[in-house]
């Protein structure tokens, strides 16, 4: 303390300088300071100058923030929650529905990426080139005309998991070996879906144009299947002759699913070769169809391909019926929601007044399901082949208002319980092919077989997607477990005779390596891999890039320097496999 004293009191201290005596004694020192006290303040002006200018500019980029969050929840109500949050630390925040990729999501997709390991190569030993494995008798059978079925479906399963020698492999049998001058009597709906659909796909995945020459080459072959009065097409034709007809059970009649599931495809394929043929040919169908479409927007499943007419058949969203409905809604989705494809998504919300009037729930669990209809009467049946419909309602719920998106939303999930139960319901957790619904006792299945179907693993994957509630997740997971379980043998994958013995049949149906496992795979991963906002899956699964449609739906020639391969998971993070 005394040495403070003294430093403050002594004529040499730094101290000086504040004795306003010194500077009147030293003129040119006054001067100096007066310069460097004008400069000081205008320093300090200027900084307060700037911090208010800046505080301005704070203010308005508040405001501006907070009307784009105002924005933000406007869109939400509009398009069902699906909009990011915006953080006003500059951050975005990742909404609920986004989805992040975890460890126990990893460990699942590397189980299910086995999985599909395990069947592919059980039919690469024991089936090479065939449509189908069977698994039992270890041995082929081409029960496509020798199409090479499972191999074309599963390339682009195989591509998105990085499974890059395999796809090698297939990619090669397709450009030196895939053949389609057969003398063989094809379904058209089956061809489509599972051949050029598959080969579109991996087309738009991996940007090799031999897959784009080989799908318009079977395409061409299925054209004169169109060649009706109507428009309408016959369901069956012979892939070298051309010659079309309609199978004998359906009494000369055009099946409504079968006829109205190839707008996707051949959408797709007339946008990626520039040649609109496909696109008017399976385009008239759908406007031949409009000119009598009832206001339930529900039609049986028997068409005349000659007169139009639909004769007194079934009603459903089950086999024969299904992928009519869903295609109203993708190819919406498929032109990137434009007026372009607004007579589909009219058509689709029509079809869908119609399905709010086949539910029911049972009792006394009030499990939600779909009737079928035939005349003026319900039959309180419905098939796992219906549980697409979960999902379609789910993918299709944005595009209402506020009110009507939640309420199919909430069907959509409803439905989704109950097709799980389908699974939960019997000892092996697989589910068999059909449910009836008896008052009092819920559900009890129909036909027993399980044929490693996807409908509902597909609805969880939507679900999950659009939802971000890891539940449906979890019922993955425990399905795939069932297949595991009950389906896996030393040889590849089977199907069960009877769900309630867990008895095995001998064949790996080509849609389990398509569907099943791709589904599987995708509910285990990131939401970037094959984003629902980039792509549209056919019914096969077979994801096709989404191309915004021009008015009048003017085909354009896709530019193919834009075709550039799609990044999988396998190729960036787990490398090869197998």
């Amino acid at each position: 303390m005394a040495r403070g004293n003294r430093s403050l009191n002594s004529s040499s201290s730094k101290w000086r300088y504040c004795n306003p005596a010194y500077y009147l004694k030293r003129p040119k020192r006054l001067a100096l300071l007066f310069i460097v006290f004008v400069s000081v303040s205008f320093l300090v002006w200027d900084r307060q100058t700037l911090v208010r200018e800046h505080q301005v500019e704070i203010s308005e980029l508040q405001k501006e923030i907070s009307d784009l969050q105002n924005l933000v929840e406007e869109l939400n109500k509009v398009h069902g929650g699906t909009v990011a949050k915006i953080d006003t630390k500059g951050k975005t925040n990742k909404s609920a529905k986004e989805v992040s990729d975890d460890p126990v999501d990893n460990q699942r997709r590397d189980k299910v990426k086995e999985a599909m390991l395990h069947a592919w190569s059980s039919y690469e030993k024991y089936a090479w080139g065939q449509d189908e494995l069977q698994p039992q008798s270890k041995s082929g059978v081409n029960s496509f005309g020798g199409l090479g079925a499972t191999l074309i479906d599963s390339l682009d399963t195989l591509y998105i998991m990085g499974l890059d020698e395999q796809f090698q492999k297939a990619r090669d049998w397709v450009a030196n070996s895939l053949d389609f001058n057969k003398d063989y009597d094809a379904s058209v709906f089956e061809t489509t879906i599972r051949v050029v659909g598959g080969l579109l796909s991996t087309y738009d995945l991996s940007g090799d144009k031999i897959f784009l020459d080989k799908a318009r080459d079977i395409a061409d072959r299925l054209l004169p299947a169109w060649n009706t009065p109507t428009g309408i097409p016959y369901n069956v034709i012979n892939l070298s002759q051309g010659r079309a007809h309609n199978p004998g059970w359906t009494g000369g009649e055009s099946i409504l699913a079968d006829s109205g599931t190839e707008q996707l495809e051949f959408i797709a394929l007339s946008q990626r070769t520039g040649d609109p043929k496909y696109q008017q040919k399976v385009e008239n169908v759908i406007t031949f169809l409009n000119k009598t479409f009832p206001d339930d927007g529900l039609l049986p499943i028997y068409i005349n391909p000659h007169s139009g007419t639909t004769g007194y058949s079934p009603i459903t969203f089950g086999a024969m019926g299904d992928s009519f409905y869903e295609y109203l809604l993708k190819v919406w989705v498929q032109g990137n929601k434009t007026s372009a494809v607004k007579l589909y998504r009219d058509m689709w919300e029509k079809s869908m007044k119609g399905l709010l009037s086949l539910i029911r729930k049972s009792t006394p669990s009030s499990f939600t399901y779909i009737c079928e209809k035939s005349g003026g009467s319900l039959t309180d049946k419905m098939d796992e082949l219906a549980c697409f419909a979960p999902g379609m309602l789910a993918l299709g719920s944005a595009g209402y208002g506020p009110d009507d998106s939640q309420k199919f939303m909430s069907l959509a999930e409803e439905l989704a319980w109950t097709c799980y139960n389908f699974y939960q319901s019997t000892p092996t957790k697989l589910a068999g092919e059909n449910y009836f619904f008896h008052s009092g006792q819920d559900m009890s299945v129909g036909t027993s077989w399980n044929i490693l179907r996807p409908e509902t693993v597909e609805s969880l994957f939507y679900l999950w997607r659009l939802t971000g509630n890891k539940t449906y997740q979890d019922w993955g997971w425990n399905i795939f477990q069932a297949f595991e379980k009950n389906s896996r043998i030393e040889s590849g994958y089977v199907g069960l005779k009877d769900v309630n013995s867990g008895v095995k049949d001998n064949m790996m149906q080509s849609f389990f390596l398509a569907e099943t496992l791709k589904y599987l795979y995708l509910l285990f991963s990131p939401s970037s891999v094959i984003p629902l906002d980039e792509w549209v899956f056919n019914t096969e699964a077979h994801p096709l890039r989404i191309v915004t449609r021009d008015e009048g739906g003017v085909v354009k020639k896709l530019n193919e320097k834009k075709q550039k391969p799609f990044p999988r998971i396998g190729g960036r993070k787990e490398g090869r496999t197998g």
